[in-house]
């Protein structure tokens, strides 16, 4: 049974930094990563590692966030720098297994950036 537990939200003021962390369990994952849902909007990918370390994100974030992960410990980590008002969204940590096309999602982390 797979899943996702995430940890690490929070509110935290403008230009502060936080770091979300994600243990997934009970399978072997080629993608990990990182979406958000602001309300009213789309859920909207944040970052992505392969298993290679390969790393894809968002224009929004590039310079601010930097994903990670350790594939013996299968965690996967964001840290967020920089942060900004519109960073504010719940975060959401997601697998896709190895091989197949299905992707798994965690409970989501409530982060709000605010003075």
């Amino acid at each position: 049974q797979v899943q996702l537990v995430e940890s690490g939200g929070g509110l935290v003021q403008p230009g502060g930094s936080l770091r979300l962390s994600c243990a997934a369990s009970g399978s072997i994952f080629s993608i990990l990563g990182w979406y958000r849902q602001a309300p009213g909007k789309q859920r909207e990918l944040v970052a992505e590692i392969t298993s290679t370390g390969r790393t894809t994100s968002a224009n929004s974030v590039k310079g601010r966030f930097t994903i990670s992960r350790d594939n013996a410990e299968n965690t996967v980590a964001l840290q967020m720098n920089s942060l900004k008002p519109e960073d504010t969204a719940v975060y959401y940590c997601s697998a896709v297994l190895r091989g197949k096309p299905i992707q798994y999602w965690g409970q989501g982390t409530q982060v709000t950036v605010s003075s």
